[in-house]
């Protein structure tokens, strides 16, 4: 799986957020909003990635179970497939 073009995360402060751009403008007309961990898998979604390839980068970056990594995994790409932002 991987994410659509025409969306750009930024970084504002603390705020995650991911923002629509050019003709992605006309069809989403929302801002998502991400924590951290979102942030991390908006950003390995950038390029082609599984499930779980996901779960192991999560299991890299932070200090989870690898049942919770998978479950947040799960809920992450749950919400992005709902939102229709993945290939």
């Amino acid at each position: 799986m991987k994410l659509k073009e025409g969306f750009i995360l930024r970084t504002v402060g603390t705020n995650h957020l991911v923002v629509p751009v050019g003709a992605r403008t006309v069809d989403f007309r929302c801002l998502i909003t991400l924590n951290e961990t979102g942030a991390f898998l908006w950003q390995q979604l950038q390029e082609e990635r599984t499930a779980e390839q996901l779960v192991a980068a999560l299991l890299e970056e932070y200090e989870v179970t690898p049942e919770q990594a998978a479950a947040d995994v799960a809920a992450f790409v749950t919400k992005l497939q709902e939102a229709d932002l993945l290939v």
